[in-house]
């Protein structure tokens, strides 16, 4: 059985993937493949429900209709718990929900309550069955779902991968931190707080500023540990797909980064929690992690024979061609009423001389094929796609296959980003084989 994986799809205009001759070899290669997945990086809303303040960079809004062009495209599985999943409030989530309900799209993690959201979701063929669970790292509070109890109804929202972040400081470090706590007047109103019931003492050697915690240690970096009650509860359905299915994908959406060699936080690096909740997922029976979030590649590691692709990047990226933005948009980026959509997004890179439009990584990407026997993983296949950077903005986002100089390209930047999780590759037609 063949699963192709990618990663963000942010569609919003007609794909063309059996037309067009410059992507249909892309699509004709996920169509030919038993299960396809993607995650969707949009909420297919038909522009309805209540622009959310705290939304995920732009209101990722789209006409529902997109989720037809990605079906197909070929895509059997969309993992939908992202950032932008509550762009339009619950409302418009709940209108994402009804939209992909009413076409029997496949789908996981959003639900109208937390156990809807954790749940896995099954795409079958003759060849075996494939569960894909989904969750998110990167999400305002209150975003996350929450259970439903014997009183009261759940909230509708993402399935939740929670973290905790530490900032490590030096002693010397910590006593201007406190200095500077205390003349504010912040200990006093946590105290006050406290003796209200509001608030508890922190751990000893800590100190909190509004939610920023820091600890005090040799060396001066962020910690990150996943949620252990959030990790039970995706494992628990983890184990449950294990046992109902022959292949198990865990999505993952994460922006957080780690540390590079030196010594300096690097987007292409994953969070340490990120890393630590891949493990403990093939753990307890995960086949692949597919994770995605940052717009860009990250490297691959093979962890007891099972693939985790700590970022896809975007597959189809035509975030600049959405339709409608609400007055939060306008206001974050600082537009006049005045300004149409493509406008503020053209003030946003100042004419592509910045942001995403000024930065190659944003616009290529692999394709994995993972191939899969009675005996499990038998080979892996990556395969380069190129988001045509260059072209204007109305051409350019749909994806293809990346061949010559630029496929050669793409393939040895995703062999460096991976040889430092110990993967190696054998070079095939305009493909790498891992060497599993």
């Amino acid at each position: 059985m063949k699963v192709s994986l990618t990663g963000d799809s942010i569609l919003f205009r007609r794909l063309n993937s059996r037309t067009d001759g410059m992507v249909s070899p892309l699509f004709d290669m996920i169509r030919d493949c038993d299960i396809s997945f993607t995650n969707l990086e949009l909420v297919p809303n038909d522009f309805l429900g209540d622009p959310a303040l705290d939304h995920g960079g732009t209101h990722f809004g789209a006409p529902a209709w997109v989720l037809d062009e990605l079906s197909d495209a070929g895509f059997d599985l969309f993992a939908s718990a992202t950032n932008h999943s509550l762009d339009y409030s619950i409302s418009g989530l709940r209108q994402a929900i009804e939209a992909m309900d009413r076409r029997q799209i496949q789908y996981a993690g959003v639900g109208r309550n937390l156990e809807e959201a954790r749940r896995p979701v099954y795409a079958t063929h003759p060849k075996g069955a494939v569960a894909m669970l989904s969750c998110v790292s990167t999400f305002a509070r209150g975003q996350e779902a929450a259970e439903q109890t014997n009183l009261m109804a759940g909230r509708p929202g993402v399935s939740p991968l929670h973290f905790t972040l530490s900032h490590h400081v030096t002693a010397d470090e910590m006593a201007t931190l406190r200095a500077i706590y205390e003349k504010l007047g912040l200990e006093k109103a946590r105290d006050d707080k406290i003796q209200l019931g509001f608030g508890y003492p922190p751990a000893p050697g800590t100190l909190s500023f509004e939610g920023v915690h820091f600890t005090e240690s040799d060396h001066t970096k962020v910690h990150t540990t996943p949620n252990e009650k959030d990790v039970a509860g995706i494992v628990r359905w983890i184990g449950e797909a294990r046992l109902v299915s022959d292949v198990v994908i865990v999505s993952v959406h994460s922006h957080e980064s780690g540390y590079n060699d030196a010594g300096e936080i690097d987007v292409e690096i994953p969070a340490d929690f990120l890393r630590l909740f891949a493990e403990r997922a093939i753990d307890a029976g995960a086949d692949i992690v597919a994770c995605h979030g940052p717009h860009l590649l990250r490297g691959m590691e093979i962890y007891k024979n099972r693939p985790i692709f700590y970022s896809l990047g975007n597959f189809i990226g035509q975030n600049e061609l959405v339709e409608r933005l609400p007055a939060d948009s306008y206001a974050a980026y600082k537009a006049g009423p005045e300004m149409t959509p493509h406008r503020i997004y053209k003030n946003r890179s100042n004419n592509d001389r910045k942001g995403f439009p000024a930065d190659r990584r944003f616009w290529e990407t692999v394709m994995p094929i993972c191939t899969f026997g009675p005996d499990g993983l038998e080979a892996i296949e990556i395969h380069p796609v190129s988001l045509g950077l260059g072209q204007s903005a109305h051409r350019r986002g749909v994806p293809f296959l990346a061949r010559g100089a630029e496929g050669q390209r793409i393939l040895s930047r995703f062999a460096d980003l991976s040889r430092p999780f110990g993967v190696t590759f054998d070079s095939g037609d305009n493909m790498l084989l891992c060497n599993l």
